[in-house]
């Protein structure tokens, strides 16, 4: 199976870090709307495609804009929110990381669908956090869902830690933050277990 990870656009948490890192909710920027409109260019969807989309505004933001007009499945899920990566028990989620509640995300993206079946109690606690043996888990359960799709194109609109932190899951390879996509950055990925 093939999937395609795919980084959201500029948000307004990294325009002056560290201190933006505490922005709460945070919009995608002008210039992430700007590359938010490339990945249309550079990635046509079609009705059949799947977007597994992180629930923090500025991914949602970024697969609105890419997905405008058409009628991709779009399912809303924890299981690809932030994630810090390399994982430290003494780290704490920063508030430009919080989980959008699911009240939230219909009210504002109601075109999406909200996935409960399989991230259930995800919403509550997130995955950022999450030690790495039990995102091992975590990341095996949510790749055989992938599969549950077939043959269709399966997006995954994520975040730079979360997208390397699968990656290293699927690959087996140990990878740095080095290896993070930038800002819409793809990362095609074979996974065949």
């Amino acid at each position: 199976m093939e999937l395609l990870f795919i980084r959201h656009g500029q948000g307004e948490h990294t325009l002056d870090v560290p201190d933006s890192l505490h922005t709460s909710d945070p919009s995608l920027t002008f210039e992430g709307i700007n590359q938010a409109k490339e990945l249309k260019r550079n990635f046509s969807l079609t009705h059949s495609d799947v977007l597994i989309i992180s629930p923090v505004r500025r991914t949602l933001q970024t697969a609105q804009i890419w997905s405008e007009d058409t009628a991709c499945k779009k399912i809303v899920s924890p299981l690809v929110s932030p994630r810090m990566f390399p994982q430290n028990p003494e780290w704490v989620t920063l508030p430009c990381d919080q989980i959008l509640t699911k009240d939230k995300i219909r009210e504002d993206f109601p075109d999406f669908h909200v996935e409960e079946e399989r991230a259930g109690e995800w919403w509550e606690k997130g995955i950022n956090t999450l030690p790495d043996t039990e995102f091992q888990i975590l990341a095996k359960d949510f790749l055989e869902w992938c599969k549950s799709f077939g043959n269709h194109r399966i997006y995954i609109v994520s975040h730079d830690g979360t997208i390397t932190s699968y990656r290293q899951f699927i690959t087996g390879r140990e990878l740095s933050r080095k290896d993070f996509p930038k800002e819409t950055g793809f990362l095609e990925v074979q996974y065949n277990r």
